[in-house]
């Protein structure tokens, strides 16, 4: 379900990275908002490269879509240095890191995406050569067991997650510099979409992308997303350019409200609003009544809800505020309330 949200936080896949490669930043410079990271990033690399030795480590956490992969690739040009990209559940074996490492040219970067599935195996595995640049490499099994030491180049681990919690204390400790990737601005959006307008090529009014950036839930990936099917509309509905009329037609074809909401947020709060009156009512009676997983409930439609104010987690179960009746009109406490003001929710 989360894959096929227009406005889910989750890559599409290799298609839709393709087309976004060339929206992305190359530089710090280039880069929009995360302004401590960036500063942080700035310094650790400028400092490394005098030296002439590899960058810290990192670890990079928080929700998706922020742009962790981004800045794994900006890194490397930061350093003059190639990235590698794989992932955590593509480490099975030991035998897998150890090819990896040993491809790296020294200063390169290793870039592991949901660093958190890496199976303690390998994580062990990892741990000597982020210190002190080896693998110790078992050798034949039983009573001739063993132990190779094999050097790598020095490089720099990047290591992306959305779950921290989930990392062990051993790796996370491991890393140098740390830290989590909060949700964008309207302000930082707006200025990533003016930048994407451009490269795209496309004439675009401030108060239209304004717009767009209102409904693109803090994360620049939507609202690269909702730039192009929005570019896709005016050209083949309007005149090719993006006006706050043609957002509006556009974006609601694709059920998307002003405040960045869809058909399945929306059914959720209707379902609490006025089947269970509000609420509390418990997640799983939710899912029941919708006929969707509960699971995916939580982990897709909660969080931001629960980020603009429209629904409460109490003791008792979910339940909606004042601002979530609003938004889809229903009564709580026999009072109507009046229309919520999408903009001042959003921030």
């Amino acid at each position: 379900m989360a894959t096929e949200r227009l406005i889910s936080p989750e890559s599409r896949g290799p298609e839709e990275e393709a087309a976004s490669q060339s929206l992305r930043p190359r530089s710090l410079a280039e880069f929009v908002g995360q302004r401590d990271l960036i500063e942080r990033i700035g310094i650790a690399a400028a400092a490394a490269r005098e030296r002439g030795e590899p960058m810290e480590h990192v670890l990079l956490h928080g929700p998706p879509g922020l742009g962790k992969t981004t800045l794994a690739h900006v890194i490397a040009r930061e350093m003059g240095a190639r990235v590698h990209v794989t992932s955590g559940p593509a480490l099975t074996r030991g035998s897998d890191l150890v090819g990896a490492l040993t491809r790296l040219e020294p200063n390169d970067v290793l870039f592991i995406d949901e660093i958190h599935r890496l199976p303690p195996a390998v994580e062990e595995f990892i741990y000597p050569a982020m210190e002190d640049y080896r693998i110790d490499v078992a050798v034949d099994s039983g009573m001739h067991a063993r132990t190779v030491s094999v050097t790598v180049k020095p490089f720099t681990l990047i290591g992306a997650t959305t779950r921290a919690g989930l990392l062990t204390a051993p790796l996370r400790s491991r890393f140098g510099i740390a830290h989590h990737l909060k949700h964008y601005d309207a302000a930082d959006l707006l200025t990533i979409l003016e930048r994407s307008a451009g490269l795209l090529g496309v004439g675009a009014d401030g108060e239209a992308l304004a717009q767009i950036a209102g409904r693109s839930r803090g994360t620049p990936r939507i609202a690269n997303r909702l730039l192009r099917r929005v570019r896709d509309y005016a050209q083949v509905r309007g005149s090719g350019r993006i006006e706050p009329r043609v957002v509006d037609e556009a974006l609601a074809l694709e059920g998307v409200d002003g405040l960045g909401l869809d058909e399945l947020d929306r059914a959720y709060l209707r379902v609490i609003g006025t089947t269970y009156r509000g609420g509390p009512v418990g997640l799983e009676a939710v899912a029941a009544t919708m006929g969707e997983d509960a699971g995916a409930l939580e982990g897709v439609v909660e969080p931001f809800l629960l980020q603009v104010g429209h629904l409460a987690r109490t003791r008792r179960g979910r339940q909606l505020t004042g601002a979530g009746a609003a938004h889809i009109g229903v009564r709580l406490d026999g009072v109507r309330p009046a229309p919520a003001d999408n903009a001042a929710l959003f921030g």
